[in-house]
């Protein structure tokens, strides 16, 4: 089984188990103000850590809910369980199951499956990316009052009020605003043309190492700068048409 293909089977096989859990009672281990952290993320970690590294011993991961493996492995998987939390503890069927292969620092395999609609996107280094195996690609929307944005207002003080004023500043240019709750899954739909740009400045690896492979891969473009948190970056990612500092 190719690294690809073992990636696909993690994420459907943690997509099943999120699936048959959705409109359930969700045991919560963890609530703040602004984040809920489920029973179910562990689990679905736990399910996606066993199927990578049972076939992939050697290998490092990295997810949301710890890390795993052998961690001096330049072979890395970074690990999402549930990208969009708080929507699937509500009862909202905007989520997903993001895994990212990193080998010597580079990003080389990302797939993000959607459980509820059925949707499979995966990218390899170098190749086409794909929604359920047919190619995609991002808009052609270069004017800034065609496009539809997202943005992600983070989970403290600081992010909330930088997430907002962004949001105020773009929606009186851009056609439509969205928050979406699932970075990874938004970075999927600009990687398909259905969206045309996202930012937020304060988000986690795991949330978006497959989608910016996936977007890039798709003709569109990501910019990353660190954020003052360990390993938290600042994103903005665009279908590659629109002007950046237009939507900052």
């Amino acid at each position: 089984m190719t690294d690809l293909e073992l990636t696909i089977h993690a994420a459907k096989e943690a997509g099943k188990l999120l699936k048959a859990n959705f409109g359930l009672e969700a045991a919560v281990d963890e609530a703040t103000h602004h984040d809920i952290k489920l029973a179910l993320d562990k689990e679905s970690q736990k399910l996606i850590e066993d199927i990578l590294l049972g076939a992939r011993p050697g290998d490092a991961l990295y997810g949301e809910e710890g890390i795993g493996g052998n961690q001096d492995s330049d072979r890395q998987w970074i690990v999402d369980p549930i990208d969009g939390t708080v929507n699937f503890y509500y009862g909202i069927p905007h989520f997903c199951v993001s895994i990212a292969l990193r080998v010597a620092g580079e990003v080389v395999v990302g797939v993000i499956h959607d459980p509820i609609i059925g949707e499979t996107w995966t990218v390899e280094k170098g190749g086409v990316p794909m929604l359920d195996g047919k190619p995609i690609k991002v808009s052609s929307r270069t004017k800034l009052a065609e496009c539809a944005l997202f943005v992600g207002c983070g989970k403290d003080e600081e992010a909330l009020t930088t997430g907002l004023e962004r949001f105020r500043k773009a929606s009186l240019k851009a056609r439509k605003m969205r928050m979406m709750g699932s970075a990874a899954l938004g970075m999927a739909y600009i990687a398909s043309g259905r969206l045309d740009g996202y930012i937020e400045s304060r988000i986690s690896l795991w949330d978006i190492a497959a989608g910016k492979l996936l977007v890039e891969a798709a003709g569109g473009k990501v910019v990353l700068e660190p954020a003052k948190d360990a390993d938290a970056w600042s994103i903005v990612a665009t279908n590659g048409q629109i002007p950046i500092e237009e939507i900052l």
